[in-house]
């Protein structure tokens, strides 16, 4: 989240700051959420691979066209992630602008963890676990594990916020370029394990040489994104005077 606002311009930097603690209290919301409501999870993954090939164009980013051609119970069970940032990217420029700030608090930090998930190339693939590469648990490894273990060193530098002009088609864009690294982190991890089952301190430097570039990158994208994002919102709601 401190990535995150370090992107943004000072116009807006001193809210999301005064705010820090609150946002991430609840950036986890929609993760919680999945417990009460099963249909959450949906929100966070879109299986592109379920629509063809690279770069998909079969799946319209018309979330209504989308609905025409294959039906909302087949977008459901695919998943609906860069959907949701741009249902959630409107709601925050809506609170904005009518000066909700309770609710464009909680509305920023949900955003802010969509946004994060399509950062992340396992939530855009069928192959969100490894299971279909007799790879079992490789998402952990990539997204958890060389974080814990490695991210003192992470020399992690966002762009600075920039406006979006179209939310939903920037979410696909950065599912998009997600998905276009998993061949390679496949590859990293089955080179580092030497066709051993066992996960090893060794396994793990031979996995983090091989596949952190991809997700330093990764995770200085969703930084500037998020960013991005908040950004968007405020010049979408008229660049309201934001409280202290």
């Amino acid at each position: 989240m401190n990535k995150a606002i370090d992107t943004l311009p000072q116009d807006i930097r001193p809210f999301f700051e005064s705010n820090l603690a609150l946002l991430s209290q609840h950036v986890t919301d929609p993760l919680d959420a999945i417990a009460k409501s099963p249909a959450e999870r949906h929100n966070h993954f879109i299986l592109l691979d379920k629509y063809g090939r690279f770069p998909f164009e079969a799946l319209p980013r018309n979330y209504k066209a989308a609905v025409t051609k294959f039906g909302k119970a087949k977008l459901d069970a695919n998943g609906l992630l860069p959907w949701q940032i741009g249902v959630y990217s409107e709601k925050l420029t809506e609170a904005m602008k009518a000066g909700k700030w309770d609710e464009a608090r909680l509305d920023a930090a949900i955003l802010a963890n969509y946004v994060a998930e399509a950062h992340d190339p396992f939530n855009t693939t069928d192959n969100f676990d490894g299971h279909l590469s007799a790879q079992p648990g490789v998402n952990e490894r990539f997204a958890s594990t060389l974080i814990d273990r490695y991210s003192s060193f992470f020399p992690m530098r966002p762009n600075d916020a920039i406006f979006i002009n179209d939310p939903t088609d920037h979410a696909f864009e950065a599912c998009l370029s997600s998905h276009s690294w998993l061949e390679t982190i496949l590859l990293a991890d089955r080179n580092a394990r030497h066709g051993e089952n066992s996960f090893t301190d060794e396994y793990y430097d031979r996995f983090y040489n091989q596949a952190a570039a991809i997700l330093i990158r990764q995770l200085s994208d969703a930084a500037t994104d998020v960013g991005s994002f908040w950004l968007t919102a405020w010049v979408n709601a008229g660049r309201p005077q934001l409280p202290r």
